[in-house]
């Protein structure tokens, strides 16, 4: 008999469904209660990344490479499905991020690796205090799923960074203006481990966990 395995964005979307049964049962139980929040604002993706070093013929012992900052435009829709839980989805545009090269190839210096990572994330928020309140800070966990494209190396003619999948984390806090209208600022983290291979004179192989903290502030419209 053959066995199928879902690729990762089918198990990307079986483990959202499965993460929103919760909040959609209370849902049903408050269904009177509905509410839209739209999000926009500045992130600045903050990896601290470790690999398990740069390996390939002729490759020194002890190379390795950093991944830096980027900062791009964020977007976020959350439904809150009752007064206190909400289910959160956040896009944005993808930013461009850049490595250089450490450890014995430091040489090498800055940009030996460029991408930009779509990183679509989807959580559980819960929401303090009651609706009125102008400050209600929130907590919440969810899933991340990152692609890498526009993958580039100036030590190779071709790279490729594989797709992940994982675990995110977040704490916030909204502050309303007034009834529609708001600020919010937001830190996450970010499960997002990737292996990285590239291919020219030789064939240069290393698995990044780029460990990211995503720091966001901007403001909302509450529907």
């Amino acid at each position: 008999m053959t066995r199928i395995v879902p690729n990762p964005t089918a198990r990307f979307a079986l483990a959202l469904a499965a993460l929103a049964a919760t909040p959609l049962a209370c849902a049903q139980m408050q269904s009177a209660y509905s509410e839209n929040v739209l999000k926009i604002g500045i992130a600045r993706y903050d990896p601290h990344s470790r690999t398990d070093g740069v390996h390939g013929i002729g490759v020194p012992a002890g190379a390795d490479a950093d991944v830096g900052n980027a900062t791009t435009l964020l977007l976020t829709y959350e439904r809150m499905v009752t007064p206190n839980i909400g289910l959160e989805f956040a896009f944005g545009i993808p930013p461009t991020i850049k490595a250089k090269a450490t450890g014995s190839v430091a040489f090498l210096g800055d940009d030996v690796l460029s991408a930009k990572n779509i990183a679509p994330t989807a959580f559980v928020n819960w929401h303090l205090f009651s609706p009125g309140d102008a400050f209600r800070p929130y907590i919440g966990a969810g899933l991340n799923y990152t692609r890498f494209t526009s993958v580039k190396s100036k030590l190779a003619s071709e790279a490729k960074l594989g797709d992940s999948y994982g675990l995110a984390l977040q704490l916030g806090a909204n502050y309303a203006v007034n009834r529609d209208w708001g600020l919010f600022a937001s830190v996450a983290r970010l499960d997002v481990k990737s292996k990285l291979v590239a291919t020219g004179s030789t064939v240069l192989t290393t698995t990044i966990d780029f460990r990211p903290l995503v720091y966001s502030v901007g403001g909302y419209w509450q529907f």
